[in-house]
Parts: structure tokens; sequence; C-alpha cells
């Protein structure tokens, strides 16, 4: 058996999922830490995080609080603490728990450990310095921080860690939730994709899986909102939609720079389309940007935005045309928007624009019912800018 999966194993067995057993005694934690070294002891954690105090408390989760702490050996760590009382939050820890047990990538935020103590259920990772991209992004006094290099070094990264995800880990795995909140900076710019608690393995043998929906408002691909089908191309889409928001500066689900565009895509789109693609980019680069790669760059973000899933590239072609910088790329079509249809033809057609801001609803549940490998149904209730829906 694999070190991951004894990791996995043992992981699932000392959080005490799918039993009725709630985690083993101090002997046992004893023994699994000995073979894996990444069970932590309780007290330990207490001792890193100065007993969970709110000042070191870096965000809130479905799953519960996120603490900041020190270990003795100087290590700076990020710890996730179950909320007893969210059984959404369950689902979602234990999801992130056994996914990244298996995932060991640059790009990927790294999973240290885990701990069971009684009631207590804490998963333990490394901590990233600079926090999360839309920290840094989407204010203005910290966007600064953020030149052309660090943006484009940004984009590159968050390609090469989803292509692992989708090709390269022990299983394809879709994240459902890439988004610059999602997206952790070390202390050397390095992105790293974070929370997998919506994420979900993916079959080897087929083309999508019907899904129920969830995901974050502003970056979900239209085929999934509307009808639940999912493949890695929702990623795709979701990331399209990051690289448009990186090179601009402003959030797609909070977009009102034009009030004659739906959206940061339907505004991207169409000064692509009248050759002024230049015109988007945030005016804090102005000084440090390379225009072709910047132009290169909103290429590949409408590419992976377009209505049609079939026509979007892979995270494979992606990461090969950042790396090769072809002189000519394919032109996209018209960027989904949920609430319209798509028809695939020998002719790229794009999507009309009819239901409002790309990845926005004005009603705050969407429900649909689709007939694709059979009937199903899916649904999601909405939070606005940026936030993330829950299931029903």
């Amino acid at each position: 058996m694999s070190k991951s999966k004894n990791f996995l194993n043992n992981l699932i067995k000392t959080l005490g999922f799918g039993s009725a057993k709630e985690g083993h005694n101090e002997e046992d934690l004893e023994r699994i830490a000995q073979q894996e070294q990444k069970v932590f002891p309780f007290e330990t954690l207490v001792a890193a995080t100065k007993d969970f105090h709110p000042s070191n408390k870096l965000g809130q989760g479905g799953f519960g609080p996120v603490y900041k702490g020190k270990l003795v050996d100087g290590r700076e760590i990020a710890v996730k603490k179950l909320s007893q009382s969210s059984n959404q939050g369950r689902k979602e820890f234990m999801n992130e728990a056994k996914l990244l047990a298996r995932v060991q990538h640059r790009n990927v935020v790294n999973l240290l450990g885990y701990c069971a103590h009684g009631v207590e259920k804490l998963l333990v990772y490394e901590y990233v310095i600079n926090e999360s991209l839309d920290k840094l992004l989407f204010k203005s006094d910290r966007r600064q921080e953020l030149d052309w290099k660090r943006r484009f070094d940004i984009i590159c990264g968050v390609a090469r860690g989803l292509l692992y995800l989708h090709e390269d880990s022990h299983n394809c795995i879709i994240h459902r939730d890439i988004k610059a909140s999602n997206i952790l900076l070390d202390d050397k710019w390095v992105p790293k994709i974070a929370d997998f608690g919506m994420a979900r393995l993916y079959p080897e043998d087929q083309t999508h899986v019907n899904t129920r929906v969830a995901g974050t408002n502003g970056y979900m691909a239209p085929e999934y909102v509307m009808h639940g089908h999912l493949s890695v191309k929702a990623d795709v889409f979701s990331y399209g939609v990051l690289v448009l928001e990186l090179i601009s500066g402003q959030r797609n689900s909070s977009f009102n720079l034009d009030v004659d565009a739906l959206s940061l895509l339907d505004w991207a789109y169409k000064l692509y389309k009248k050759g002024r693609s230049l015109e988007m980019m945030d005016p804090k680069l102005a000084s440090s940007a390379v225009t072709d790669q910047v132009a290169m760059c909103i290429q590949i973000g409408l590419l992976c935005i377009q209505g049609d899933p079939q026509l979007r590239p892979t995270m494979h072609r992606v990461v090969v045309i950042l790396s090769k910088k072809p002189s000519n790329l394919e032109e996209p079509s018209r960027p989904g928007i949920p609430g319209s249809r798509y028809r695939r033809s020998h002719r790229p057609v794009g999507l009309s624009s009819t239901a409002g801001t790309s990845g926005e609803s004005n009603s705050h549940t969407t429900e649909s019912s689709f007939t694709a490998t059979g009937t199903s149904s899916a649904s999601l209730v909405v939070r606005d800018r940026g936030k993330r829906p829950v299931e029903s």
C-alpha cells in the first residue's frame, strides 16, 4: 500500500468519520503518528495557536474557523477546526482531508497533518504568509504590490496547479471553486490553490458527471449553473474569469465600469472584438506590463470562458500556450452566461446575453432540471460578491 493511501486510511479512521467511533485513544494516535509522522497531538495545536486565541483567527469557512499557529520548531501553520454544529462543514472538512491526503504539488496548498481529540477534528496546513489573492487584488491600497511579473507568475502557477489536479494526480480532481480568495500566496509569491471542500473526483471513463451545484457567484460555468453538468471545463471557465480579474484588477461579480457591459467577461470580449483589449488592463500595471504577454493572457482568458465547454482549452493546452507563447491563437467566441443556451456547430457560436451578469442572478436561489445521461436536478443558493453558495 502506498504511503499516501496509508495516510488516507489512517486519517479516515482517526477522524472517526463513517463510524460510530469518534476517534482513537492517545495510544492509537501515538502509534499512527510514529508510522505517518502526520498526526499532531491536540496539545501541540493548542500551544501553537495560544489556545485558539481570537487574535490568531485567520478566517471562517463552511467547515469552521481557521487559526494561525507556530510550532516549537519555528514552522508557521494554519489550523482548520471543524465546527461541531455544521453538517455541511463536516462534509467539506472530510472531503478536503480525503483529497489533499493524495495531493502534492508546488501550486497546491500542503496538508501537513491532522488531529482528532474527542469531538475536536482539525486539519493542519502550511501557513501561506501573503494570505489570499483577493485581499491584494481587490483592495486599491495593496494592488500595487501585484506588478505584472507577479500577476503573470500567478496566472502560470494556477494553470500548472490545475493541470496537476486534472491530469497528473492520483485521480482527476475537479476543484469546483477556483477564485481569487482560494489562491494563497507564499513568501515568494508562489500561488497555491486552496480550499478543496467542494472538490470532486472525476471518473476517468466519463465525459462529465451530473451533480448538485456548488460554487461561487461570478466564477461558475453556465452549463454547470444551469444543468449541474460538471467536467474539468468548469474549472477552466473559473480559471478564465480569474485571469481576466488579475489583468483588470476588477471583480467579475461586482463589475460596474461599463454600463453597456453585462459583466467583466462581456466587457473584455467587446474590447477584444474592437481590437482594444489592452484598455481593460489595470492602470497600476502601466509601468510594469509586458504588452505582448498581457494581450496573450487576455486571449487565453477569453478562450477559457467560452460558452460551449467543448471549445474551451484543456489546462494542458493553457500551460503549453503560456510556456511557448505562440504567435497565433484561435479566435474566442462569446463568453458563457448562466441562463442562456449554446449550440454546437462547426463554426463557434457563443451565447445570447439575456440572463444578466455572468455568474450572477437576480434571484438568490437557482433551481434547474436537466436530462443528459438521465434525468436529475440541480439547485444552489447564491451568495453575492464572490461568496460561496451552499447546497440546499
